[in-house]
């Protein structure tokens, strides 16, 4: 299948570090179609426009290889015939995706919960300054491996109900189905579909055995709550809990290592805002709401297609055909934010696009911010002069969920 400049350039591993100046290329047309690839969508006002309109689906089985220039055994084929882990409710249209988002936020937050994320705030704390403990004695540390995965994780465990010393086996699972959403056009589509099939079947035959457990011994954790299913709606199937868990135990720790990492790295790279932080802590709550602007985890979303003919910015994108959204660019915007490119935690109208916006967006958003609230402003004040040691640091291959692999930093001590 072949493949246009723009979009190699957006998958190329060598535009990692930096993509924004070919998203400001992009921005130039706001949809941008080559060859056989997908309609690219850059420009904010559309981004945000196609992300409220219900003509546009989420739904795998809607997309007509003919018309996205796909071959016919698409990816997607797969995991529609997976009946270890069938999708999950992000990749579901209405109404079946409203019924299993209004069971998922039933033990997760408003209306039924609705002090459930708040109420963690002292133990997350707490997660935090033992991991930041964990420094002491050394000059240098690598932010990823020994922060910035290890917090969100062990939260996510904790709220969902999974054993933390499972974290090996579920790690390269959730590592293999976040490189799956990667559209990189140069690798095996073969090869990958095999070895993503694997992992979901491993992972969905691990949460089968974890349900299980929770029927037979529940406990006060999100999982056991779900599976008990005590709402006006019932309770979700089986298989609609195993997607359900999956989705929340991947997509609740992938996503904020990114946000974790790629905040302190604005941070590091821009120290007058880190020693503010460090002085006036109630900064990081816009601080984070720009760093999902600025450089958001979520960069781009590559599965949606139109259920019917869709004019926007003067181009009618076709029935069936593949279209990504590419929010960090909307983000970037000059249409919607004054001097995009100027990371400004006290940027006072910033309607950012970093979860998302409509139905789909992140559900996991209040917990997500609230954890890089009290990660970025604990690394702020007890960090002694950190520095970089690597600019730009390694990053992830996947274009999708962008962010550093390892952030190297060298430090004088802990505060």
């Amino acid at each position: 299948m072949a493949h246009g400049p723009l979009l190699r350039k957006i998958t190329d591993y060598a535009n990692r570090a930096d993509p924004y100046p070919i998203y400001a290329e992009l921005r130039k047309t706001p949809v941008v179609h080559e060859e056989d690839g997908p309609y690219i969508v850059s420009t904010y006002w559309e981004i945000h426009a196609l992300l409220h309109d219900p003509r546009i689906s989420s739904d795998a089985r809607n997309l007509d290889p003919r018309a996205a220039g796909e071959p016919a055994d698409a990816e997607t084929e797969a995991e529609e015939d997976d009946p270890g882990l069938p999708p999950a409710f992000l990749k579901l249209d209405p109404p079946e995706h409203d019924r299993l988002r209004r069971l998922a936020m039933t033990p997760f937050g408003p209306p039924h919960t609705p002090r459930r994320i708040h109420a963690m705030r002292g133990e997350l704390s707490r997660i935090v300054n033992e991991l930041i403990d964990g420094f002491r004695d050394r000059d240098r540390i690598d932010l990823v491996d020994d922060f910035s995965y290890p917090f969100p994780v062990t939260v996510i465990c904790r709220l969902l109900g999974v054993p933390r010393e499972d974290e090996p086996r579920f790690h390269t699972w959730a590592d293999t189905l976040a490189a799956s959403l990667d559209p990189d056009p140069e690798q095996d589509a073969a090869e990958r579909r095999r070895v993503t099939q694997q992992a979901r079947t491993e992972l969905g035959r691990y949460l089968s055995e974890l349900i299980e457990e929770r029927r037979r011994s529940p406990g006060d954790d999100m999982l056991s709550a779900l599976v008990a299913g005590h709402g006006p709606e019932g309770r979700m199937s089986h298989t609609e809990l195993l997607s359900t868990a999956a989705l929340l135990l991947v997509a609740g720790h992938e996503t904020t290592v990114n946000l974790i990492t790629n905040g302190m790295l604005a941070l590091l790279r821009n120290p007058d805002v880190l020693a503010r932080l460090r002085a006036k802590p109630h900064l990081a709550v816009p601080l984070v709401e720009e760093l999902l602007r600025y450089d958001p985890p979520v960069q781009l979303l590559p599965q949606r297609t139109p259920l019917s003919d869709i004019d926007i910015a003067g181009v009618t994108i076709p029935k069936g055909a593949s279209v990504w959204l590419v929010l960090a660019s909307g983000n970037r915007d000059p249409q919607r934010f004054l001097d995009p490119d100027r990371f400004d935690p006290q940027r006072r109208d910033n309607q950012h696009l970093g979860f998302g916006s409509g139905i789909h967006s992140c559900f996991g958003a209040p917990l997500a911010r609230l954890e890089a609230q009290l990660a970025l402003t604990a690394l702020a004040q007890r960090l002694e002069n950190p520095r970089l040691r690597e600019d730009p640091p390694p990053y992830r291959r996947n274009a999708v969920l962008r962010g550093p692999r390892h952030l190297p930093i060298t430090l004088d001590g802990l505060r």
